[in-house]
């Protein structure tokens, strides 16, 4: 192993010795001690199957597993519309193998594209606790022996397995339903939305432009967080080997779902190889998600989603943690917003299948993880091909495009380009991986902002034309619930393009989606609780230092009263969640009110 994946992962195990075994021990306790069909009466088991058809007699028996399914689905989002049918085929795969399946909850999918910059996007991150109380929601039932977990976007995935984990003494696998294919050029839908910022294009060009990039059945294809997401699964071994960029309608994609429920009924415990996801989730997959996200440039949206995930499973990590590990992981992926390809053109080159061989061989990932695939973490390294009616898995091979794909031994870059900074402003991330390494270094008189909208404003206004550093405050989890902040892309996008020296500095989020602009998030403590950005002005010197890995202001902070609070949020439902923000944890325990109020 390399030292020093090896030396994360032994202060991550010391760091969670305690709060890992009261929750491996819960695990067990609930195991044996009543979270399954046999401890339910008469009554609550006829409940359970009434209306379960020709499952009922099965079911009754109690001698096959019962599979939940909880399901993300819905018809408005292009990612989650492909689920409406798999129910139907999770049952009928399932009685292949002689067990049954059942439907037990949904749970919400809202889309940070559609809320972009709206007032609902300050319930996208609350939505994942959200997610995660359904999931338990639908377990509670107790008539389960399995999980199947159909969800594949930005806080659904980090929700589903959340909510799983406390129920971790059951296998579970979750279930991708792919990308859209491709559509309008990266490039080309960037410069339209440049040109619209401007003023140099109207709405129904950026409306064609972005139709024809978001088009049909899928996800996104840029690598944002959902498709990171499904990236981080297949290196912590949650999906089937090699699932996770196969596109919707695909005869391979039907049959690596048949393959999954397959092999859901195999790994649980009345049979030999039982694999709780307990078990399967622990120190060194969270370490393996980690080095997956940083090896591939994916969304910096994780370093609020796998702190939270870690907890679940009694594992305690941190920005530090991310830190060592991106100076020693290189980054072998260009996909876009870091490259100029997008998902699809990865998956072609090789995708999931070559990064996984790559990293194993350059000794980056743990490969003795208890997945749920029979090969262990070796057989992700395969990739899944169809012969005749039966899926089989194939070394994958050297990479098909190394402008996008490449081996760990000639990388991109030496490092995963995620760093922590540090300083009198606070502690935050920094995604560099897409950013000119001429811009690493951003020192500039602060222009401070408390709404993305009063930013675009002044950006209209020509009061940023500049060197410029964006501070957007009161946008942390106890704020307003911390919300993306990506509807500043092109405005500040521009700004660079122009020759100005452009940062932003916020305690919100930006995106899954974050570009050529670098960008301090998540900084912490937020301005809401008395942070240090509570204390800016415009004019103040800030340094952003993605070198040094400094933040910091020249500003004599110390003598300056906190910036009035805004109003607490309302309208759009976001009073509903004003419990939510007022206990949320800070951005590097996860930004959650459900884990703080459990005490994890």
């Amino acid at each position: 192993m390399n030292p020093v994946v090896e030396a994360v992962t032994a202060r991550i195990v010391e760091r969670s010795r305690a709060s890992r075994a009261a929750y491996l021990d819960l695990m067990a306790r609930q195991r044996d001690a009543g979270t399954n069909r046999p401890n339910l009466s008469c009554g609550n088991l006829a409940h359970g199957f009434a209306a379960s058809g020709e499952d009922k007699p099965v079911i009754k028996s109690g001698k096959a597993m019962n599979i939940d399914i909880v399901t993300a689905y819905n018809d408005m989002l292009s990612a989650h519309q492909p689920y409406g049918r798999y129910p139907e085929a999770i049952k009928i795969a399932a009685r292949e193998c002689g067990a049954t399946a059942q439907v037990a909850g949904g749970v919400p999918a809202m889309c940070d594209g559609v809320t972009q910059g709206q007032a609902g996007m300050d319930l996208s991150l609350a939505s994942r606790d959200v997610i995660a109380l359904s999931t338990a929601i639908a377990l509670s039932h107790a008539m389960f022996e399995g999980v199947a977990m159909l969800g594949i976007c930005d806080k659904i995935v980090p929700g589903l397995l959340i909510g799983a984990l406390r129920f971790g003494h059951l296998p579970a696998i979750l279930i991708p339903s792919g990308p859209m294919p491709s559509g309008l050029g990266n490039k080309e839908k960037v410069r339209v939305r440049q040109l619209f910022a401007e003023g140099k294009a109207g709405a129904a060009e950026l409306l064609e432009a972005e139709s024809a990039s978001y088009h049909g059945a899928g996800t996104c294809t840029f690598y944002g967080t959902a498709n990171s997401n499904q990236m981080m699964m297949e290196v912590m071994g949650l999906h089937m080997p090699g699932a996770a960029f196969v596109n919707p309608g695909a005869k391979l994609r039907g049959e690596l779902t048949r393959a999954a429920v397959h092999r859901l009924a195999a790994i649980g415990w009345h049979g030999g190889d039982y694999r709780p996801l307990s078990r399967c989730v622990d120190e060194k997959a969270i370490v393996n998600a980690c080095v997956g996200l940083l090896a591939t440039g994916g969304s910096t949206n994780h370093a609020i989603h796998l702190p939270a995930i870690a907890r679940a499973a009694g594992i305690l990590i941190d920005w530090e943690d991310f830190d060592a590990l991106s100076a020693a992981v290189p980054l072998i992926a260009r996909i876009y917003p870091n490259g100029s390809g997008d998902i699809n053109d990865f998956h072609h080159a090789g995708g999931m299948s070559f990064v996984i061989g790559e990293l194993l061989d350059a000794g980056l990932l743990h490969r003795d993880i208890m997945t749920v695939a029979r090969s262990g973490l070796s057989g992700y390294a395969d990739a899944p091909v169809l012969e005749g009616d039966a899926v089989m898995w194939k070394p994958a091979g050297a990479s098909r495009d190394e402008s996008m794909l490449r081996p760990a031994a000639k990388p991109f870059a030496p490092d995963g380009g995620m760093r922590l900074l540090e300083g009198n402003l606070g502690r935050c991330v920094i995604k560099t991986s897409a950013v000119d390494p001429a811009r690493w270094v951003i020192e500039a008189p602060c222009a401070v902002f408390e709404t993305q909208d009063d930013v675009l404003r002044a950006f209209k206004a020509g009061a940023l034309d500049r060197d410029v550093i964006v501070v957007v405050r009161f946008q942390g989890p106890r704020a307003n619930g911390m919300p993306e902040l990506h509807k500043l892309t092109p405005a500040l996008g521009v700004l660079q393009d122009k020759g100005f020296k452009v940062a932003l500095v916020t305690d919100g989020r930006m995106s899954g989606a974050s570009g050529k602009v670098p960008a301090a998030i998540h900084v912490t403590p937020e301005a809401a609780t008395g942070g240090p950005l509570a204390r800016l002005a415009d004019g103040d010197v800030i340094r952003v230092d993605a070198v040094a890995g400094a933040l910091t202001t020249t500003a004599d902070l110390a003598s300056r009263l906190d910036a009035p609070r805004p109003p607490e949020p309302v309208g759009t439902g976001r009073e509903l969640f004003a419990f939510m923000r007022a206990d949320a944890s800070g951005a590097e325990e996860g930004a959650s009110a459900m884990l703080a109020s459990a005490g994890l």
